[in-house]
């Protein structure tokens, strides 16, 4: 039976850290042929593409909720993103106006190193943003971002600690 368990799972050590050190936005492409293995691992995107890198510090998250109905028969994954984004700026905010419109790829990369692929299939789209100046001198003044999508699986690792091994153009952002 293919639902059958496969493999079980030993007590972890504790040498792992939370949180994310970046994450790659790439425009949605229906012509893009992702391949994966067996363990559902990102072996190869074809063609490649560009990504636009936004570096993170602080409370960005990334969480995927599984849900399954005995019911229905059905599972699905929501993967959410949540960005914090300090400072305002012209540009950020012509991007940010692009963001809800279009449909995205995301690349997370975590502080342990790990890359996953969110939206896979179906894309992650920005849900909701607010921009803040705060009340006061110590408050953030930036966006907080909430990019959200449904998959059918959990992200996809990536095979590699290096988008360019994919043929990825990572477009780095600028200090404004």
């Amino acid at each position: 039976m293919p639902c059958d368990i496969t493999l079980g799972r030993a007590e972890q050590c504790k040498n792992v850290i939370g949180g994310l050190r970046a994450v790659y936005l790439m425009n949605w492409n229906n012509n893009q042929v992702i391949s994966v293995n067996s363990n559902d691992v990102v072996t190869q995107i074809e063609p490649g593409g560009n990504s636009y890198k936004y570096e993170l510090k602080g409370a960005s998250t990334f969480e995927q909720t599984v849900t399954s109905s005995r019911e229905n028969g059905s599972t699905y994954v929501e993967q959410k993103l949540n960005l914090d984004l300090k400072k305002l700026s012209i540009a950020d905010h012509k991007q940010l106006k692009i963001l809800s419109y279009n449909r995205t790829r995301i690349f997370v990369e975590d502080n342990n190193g790990n890359f996953f692929l969110a939206g896979k299939e179906k894309g992650m789209e920005l849900t909701t943003s607010t921009i803040s100046t705060g009340a006061s001198m110590s408050d953030m003044s930036g966006y907080k971002l909430e990019f959200v999508g449904t998959e059918y699986i959990t992200a996809n690792f990536m095979n590699s600690d290096n988008l360019g091994d994919f043929d990825i153009n990572i477009i780095l952002g600028t200090v404004a």
